[in-house]
């Protein structure tokens, strides 16, 4: 039977999804602060997942083949010798049914489900040697320092073991150590964590190990990586090499099972008991007991097939929506909250609830004075999820058309559902974003201009646009230099740093003042199509359109924030303190990379990511940031992750940096 195809709505609905997931993924797993709920990201997956299993063709780099995020560049990193993969959920007693009758057995393992953060734990000859993140499942992030402070993760494992075993488990904090914590942080006026899994992953991913030593930490092992030889048949013997080893295991909580009736008992009977148990928990984890049938049943591209997480649902609660305020992130985009009677979810009291944007409000139809049902999904962020009984004399809520913080107007990307704030440049609450983004190394890089410097400098009024960074120092630098933390030296580097980002290349310009859609790879394409900021400037949509790699909501955002009026004071406000090298590089016509699209990956010997994407497009390639049908070349270097697997899969040329420096030396 042919393959069915999908439809352009379906397409765009799944890179909407994926988009999203991906953004939500880097927050979590990166950034350990979740900018969703666990419901909101489920039901996204859940539906990318269905997309993917109606079209095929979707699946590929979809949801079903990705696995947390990629590493973070703050850290080393190393590839998993056996990837990490997540587990798939299940969210109700017919999906655990469908996966139950399809097992070759019926011997079942039941765990926690702990709400911590993924580690590996490396042993050689018993000792620990290395620990990493879960990252992207292909790689993880170099953690060693940090694990060998968790007392629960031992440093030489006792008994008998295997020459070489990778013990995987979960770091969380104990309820009690994450209100201690807080409580501590609070006292000093630092920032309080949202939850203990944020504390725990927060904890975990320091660069200084001192700082997750002071952190009260605990850990449990619960299944393993690469190991040199396997001498127990089935999970719950495992558990008991682990306690030899001296790790803990959730072996308290657990449970055998080999019928329905019995996985949904325990079910049942945690739930009844979750807020016992002196840890977050946010499901159980049903597994085929036989390690055997395990590794004959094998994996998915991202989950094993042999077991399923069965998610708890949120905790709820019913009461008065007091009224819906609108915050205005650092990209702009608005945002609806919900300011509650305070009531107790779970243990914890909430005031207020997210409700995501305008279409949500519409779709709940959710009014000031109802009231309405409030959940803790996941315990991250609550939020509103009906209207339990309408409140009297109440009138629906009508979106904000202008920018509640700077009264700049107010739009609504094509085919998006957030509205955002078009006064990028000059909005105070994208003030401090924008920045950040303007003096990144890929923007204007200016040195000592850190998030602190920048938001103590807005703080005193010295910066407000970025055209006031060039005259920070002659107006301020005596001001500046009384500060704890600066003097002669910092002032001086800074004004040094400043004076040479005075001119830029045109490319870095446009990338800096932050035309929404608009990345590093759009703003080169667009310095090659147009030479000059004011041939961009003058340029009509249908212009913008007929280039190679803009589309029609790329050239839309360019032509209105061009015609934004706080945005053309701003940006010519800062063309009189900088010059703009508006004279396009010659690229070369005739190389063996000539109009050639080709994505890098992996980490190079002799060259850094940008020195290597420099030469690619002077010699005529279009370098990419991802893998599809139509890369012609992918240039792979060392620790290489999902990207070569993925140009392997799909039979892509594969370059290694012997074969790069061949064509540059040909091409002289």
């Amino acid at each position: 039977m042919a393959t069915r195809e999908p439809d352009l709505f379906i397409i765009a609905e799944h890179a909407d999804l994926m988009k999203k997931l991906s953004a939500w993924d880097i927050a979590y797993h990166q950034n350990d602060a979740p900018v969703v709920d666990d419901a909101t990201y489920d039901a996204a997956k859940k539906r990318a997942l269905e997309i993917e299993e109606m079209y095929p063709s979707l699946a590929r780099g979809g949801a079903s083949e990705s696995v947390g995020a990629a590493v973070s560049d703050k850290f080393k990193s190393f590839a998993h010798t056996v990837p990490m993969l997540s587990i798939s959920d299940v969210f109700d007693e017919r999906e655990v049914a469908d996966w139950f009758e399809k097992l070759p057995t019926k011997d079942l393992f039941i765990e926690l489900k702990v709400d911590g953060v993924s580690y590996e734990a490396r042993y050689e000859h018993g000792v620990l040697v290395r620990g990493l993140t879960r990252g992207s499942g292909v790689a993880g992030e170099d953690i060693t320092a940090n694990l060998l402070t968790i007392p629960d993760i031992p440093k030489k494992l006792s008994g008998i073991f295997p020459d070489v075993i990778e013990v995987r488990g979960e770091v969380y904090m104990l309820r009690s150590d994450f209100i201690a914590l807080n409580e501590i942080a609070a006292a000093r006026g630092d920032k309080v964590f949202a939850n203990p899994r944020n504390a725990a992953a927060g904890s975990l991913r320091q660069l200084d190990a001192r700082v997750t030593a002071s952190r009260r930490l605990s850990a449990f092992g619960y299944t393993y990586g690469e190991l040199s030889e396997r001498t127990w048949k089935t999970q719950s013997e495992y558990f008991d090499k682990l306690e030899s080893w001296g790790f803990k295991t959730t072996r308290p909580w657990a449970h055998h099972a080999h019928t329905m009736d019995e996985i949904q008992g325990v079910y049942n009977e945690i739930m009844l008991k979750r807020a016992d148990i002196p840890f977050d928990i946010d499901g159980l984890v049903i597994k085929v007991n036989d390690v055997g049938v395990q590794e004959k049943m094998g994996a998915r591209a991202n989950s094993p097939r042999w077991e399923v997480a069965y998610k708890f649902p949120a905790q709820r609660a019913v009461t008065k929506l007091r009224d819906i305020t609108v915050q205005v992130g650092r990209t702009g985009v608005l945002t609806p909250v919900a300011e509650l009677e305070p009531i107790n979810i779970g243990g914890v009291v909430v005031s207020r609830a997210t409700l995501h944007n305008a279409d949500e409000i519409g779709r709940l139809d959710v009014r000031v004075g109802d009231m309405v049902t409030v959940q803790r999904a996941g315990d991250v962020i609550p939020q509103i999820v009906g209207v339990a009984s309408r409140g009297e004399n109440t009138v629906p809520y009508v979106f904000p058309d202008k920018c509640p913080v700077c009264g700049g107007a107010v739009v609504r990307e094509s085919g998006a559902v957030a509205w955002r704030c078009v006064n990028s440049l000059s909005c105070p609450a994208q003030r401090i974003g924008e920045l950040e983004h303007f003096v990144s190394r890929k923007g204007f890089d200016i040195d000592g201009l850190g998030t602190k410097q920048l938001e103590l400098f807005v703080s005193r009024g010295w910066i407000e646009t970025p055209a006031d960074i060039f005259t920070l120092v002659a107006q301020h630098g005596d001001e500046i230099r009384r500060l704890d933390g600066f003097g002669d030296k910092s002032v001086d580097n800074l004004r040094k740093s400043i004076e040479n980002a005075r001119t830029v290349d045109l490319h870095r310009f446009l990338y800096a003042i932050g035309i929404p859609e608009i990345g590093e790879v759009t703003a080169k394409i667009l310095a090659r199509a147009f030479g000059s900021l004011s041939a961009l400037r003058d340029a009509p949509a249908w212009k913008l359109k007929t280039i190679d790699g803009i589309g029609d909501v790329m050239a839309d955002e360019i032509v209105s924030f061009f015609a934004d009026e706080h945005n053309t004071r701003v940006i010519d406000a800062l063309l009189a303190q900088i010059t703009i090298r508006e004279t396009v590089a010659k690229i070369a016509a005739d190389t063996p990379v000539s109009g050639k699209k080709i994505v890098l990956t992996g980490t190079l010997s002799k060259y850094t990511r940008d020195e290597a994407r420099d030469i690619l497009e002077r010699m005529g390639a279009t370098v990419s940031g991802s893998v599809s049908a139509k890369t012609d070349i992918v240039l792979a270097g060392t620790d290489a992750g999902s990207k070569l697997q993925k140009a392997t899969e799909l039979g892509i040329t594969i370059w290694d940096e012997s074969d790069f420096e061949k064509v540059v030396s040909v091409s002289g």
